[in-house]
C-alpha cells in the first residue's frame, strides 16, 4: 500500500516537471529509488498492484460475524469452528475476531417486547433561567419505551434521587402505565456501585421500584449498547431542541419543551419506521403494568453521623441509634410522621418524628446492657458506694436524692471521684460538715476537703437535723 502511495505521488511530481533531486527532497525517498520509480513511469507501467492474500479463515468469515453479534467469545468461537473442520489455532481465531471487531463495529442488537422495558438518563443540557430569571445548571431527563421509542423528557435543576423519582413519577404518568424493567444508567441517584451483578441501590429508589411494581436494572459499565437507546434520546433532545434556543423562564421552557415532546412522538422514527405513539397505542400500553392507586410519599434523606451518646441530630431534635454506629454515618428517611436510619440498606431504627425543638426520643435498647440499669438499682449501686465512705456519707447520699431529684448522679460522681486525692475520713467528716450547714454542692465538699476545715468542730441544728432524718427514712 506504502509503495502505491509512493508511486502515484512521484508520478504526480514528475509529470509537474519537479527535477528528480526537488522530488526526493520532498517525498524523503532515495534518490535511487525516485530514479527507478520514473525509469517504469517512461515505460508506461501503471501503478503496481498489492497481492492480495487470502486466510484460511475468510471462508468462514460470514458464519464468525454472526457468532459475533450473538455474544460469543473468540474462546467460543474457536471451539465452533473446531468442529465445522477448521484448524487454525486459537491466537490465530482471536486475532480474526479481533480484527472484524474493529472492522466492523460489530455488537449484538438487543430486541425488547412491548412494555417489556424503558431506559432512563439525564444528560447535561446547559444554563437556563429559572422562574425568577437566574441562570441554572440544566439536564434533561428522558425516559424512552424500548419497544415503542416514546419519549418522556422533563428538565431539571439537579440529579438527586428525589429529582430522579420524581421525573420517574411523571413519566409513568405521561405513559398511563409502567414498563417491567426500568434500565437505568449508573447515575448517584440510584445506583451507590457501579456493579451490574450485585447492584445496590438507594434505599429510597428501592422502595419506590417496589411500591410501583417495576424491576430497576442498572446498565453494565462501559457498554453503551444496554443503554443505547436513551442515549440517542439524550442527543436528540440536546441537538433538536436545545440547541440554538434561549428561554425566558422555567416555565417557557417546559411549555416548549411538553410541545416539542408531543411533536417527536408523532413522527416517524429512523430506526422502527414507525410512529411512536401509534405504535405506543396500538402494541404497548395495554402490556403496561397499571399505575398504583396511592401514589408513593416521597421521603426527605440525608446523612448523619452517631454521636457518643447514640443520637443522631435531625431537625434540631435528638433520636437514638444503637450503640454499635456510634462515631459512623447512618443514611436517614424523614417521612411525614416517621423517621427511619439505615446503614449500609439495613434498617437500625425507626422513630415517631417530632415537632418541636430539643427533644430526645430515646430506645433503651439502643444502649449496651451495662448501661441498661433501672433507678432503683442505680440508686442501691451508688447508696453502698458512698455507704463504705462512711455514715454521713450515705446520709448525704440520701439527702441528695431528695435535693436533686432527677440530677444527683453528677454530685455523687464528683464526691466519689475526690477519693483519688482524699482519704475516706477526710471525705465522711467533709461530708458531716456539709450537712451540719445544710450544703450539698459537689464543688462546696471539695473545698471543705481542700482548705482542711473539716479539721473544725461543728454543732448541728437539732430540728434540721431531725427534719433531715425523717426525709431521709421517707426514701
Amino acid at each position: 500500500m506504502v509503495r502505491i502511495y509512493m508511486y502515484t505521488t512521484i508520478k504526480t511530481l514528475y509529470e509537474k516537471k519537479i527535477s528528480q533531486n526537488q522530488i526526493a527532497k520532498m517525498t524523503g525517498h532515495d534518490r535511487k529509488t525516485i530514479r527507478k520509480i520514473i525509469r517504469e513511469i517512461q515505460k508506461g507501467h501503471s501503478v503496481p498492484q498489492c497481492k492480495s492474500y487470502s486466510r484460511q479463515l475468510d471462508a468462514y468469515k460470514e458464519q464468525i460475524i454472526r457468532w459475533i453479534e450473538e455474544g460469543l467469545t473468540a474462546v467460543r468461537i474457536h471451539e465452533e469452528l473446531c468442529k465445522i473442520g477448521s484448524t487454525s489455532a486459537y491466537p490465530t481465531v482471536k486475532r480474526y475476531v479481533g480484527e472484524i471487531k474493529k472492522r466492523e463495529n460489530i455488537f449484538m442488537r438487543i430486541h425488547t417486547k412491548p412494555g417489556e422495558e424503558a431506559q432512563v438518563d439525564f444528560g447535561y443540557a446547559g444554563y437556563t433561567p429559572d422562574d425568577q430569571g437566574k441562570r441554572r445548571k440544566t439536564w434533561v431527563f428522558n425516559m424512552r419505551l424500548s419497544y415503542s421509542r416514546l419519549d418522556y423528557y422533563e428538565a431539571v435543576y439537579d440529579q438527586k434521587v428525589e429529582t430522579f423519582i420524581e421525573c420517574h413519577k411523571n413519566a409513568f404518568a405521561y405513559f398511563g402505565g409502567i414498563p417491567h424493567t426500568v434500565k437505568i444508567d449508573n447515575l448517584k441517584a440510584a445506583i451507590l456501585e457501579a456493579n451490574f451483578y450485585e447492584p445496590i441501590f438507594q434505599t429510597m429508589y428501592k422502595n419506590f421500584a417496589e411500591h410501583y411494581g417495576f424491576k430497576p436494572m442498572p446498565c453494565r459499565v462501559y457498554t453503551p449498547n444496554d443503554k443505547g437507546k436513551v442515549e440517542s434520546g439524550i442527543k436528540y433532545v440536546k441537538t433538536n431542541f436545545f440547541s440554538g434556543r434561549t428561554f425566558s423562564s422555567k416555565e417557557d421552557l417546559d411549555k416548549r419543551l411538553q410541545k416539542w415532546m408531543e411533536k417527536v412522538n408523532q413522527r416517524t422514527h429512523g430506526t422502527t419506521k414507525k410512529v411512536p405513539c401509534e405504535m405506543f397505542r396500538q402494541e404497548e400500553a395495554a402490556l403496561m403494568i397499571t399505575l398504583p392507586l396511592e401514589e408513593f410519599k416521597l421521603s426527605k434523606v440525608g446523612i448523619r453521623k452517631v454521636y457518643h451518646d447514640c443520637h443522631i441530630y435531625v431537625n434540631h431534635n435528638y433520636y437514638s441509634v444503637p450503640f454499635e454506629y456510634v462515631g459512623k454515618e447512618v443514611d436517614i428517611e424523614v417521612g411525614a410522621d416517621l423517621l427511619k436510619v439505615y446503614f449500609n440498606l439495613k434498617e437500625i431504627a425507626v422513630h415517631p418524628l417530632q415537632k418541636g425543638r430539643g427533644n430526645f426520643v430515646t430506645d433503651e435498647s439502643h444502649y449496651p446492657k451495662y448501661k441498661r440499669i433501672s433507678e432503683t438499682e442505680l440508686q442501691e449501686k451508688y447508696q453502698k458506694k458512698m455507704a463504705e465512705i462512711g455514715s454521713f456519707a450515705e446520709q448525704l447520699f440520701f439527702i441528695l436524692l431528695i435535693e436533686q431529684k432527677g440530677y444527683w448522679l453528677q454530685t455523687v460522681k464528683g464526691i466519689l471521684s475526690l477519693e483519688k486525692r482524699y482519704s475516706k475520713e477526710i471525705l465522711e467528716l467533709s461530708c458531716k460538715r456539709a450537712m451540719a450547714f445544710h450544703v450539698w454542692g459537689y464543688q462546696t465538699i471539695k473545698n471543705i476537703c481542700k482548705n482542711g476545715s473539716y479539721k473544725l468542730p461543728v454543732e448541728f441544728n437539732e430540728e434540721r437535723y431531725e427534719y433531715d432524718q425523717k426525709q431521709i427514712a421517707r426514701v
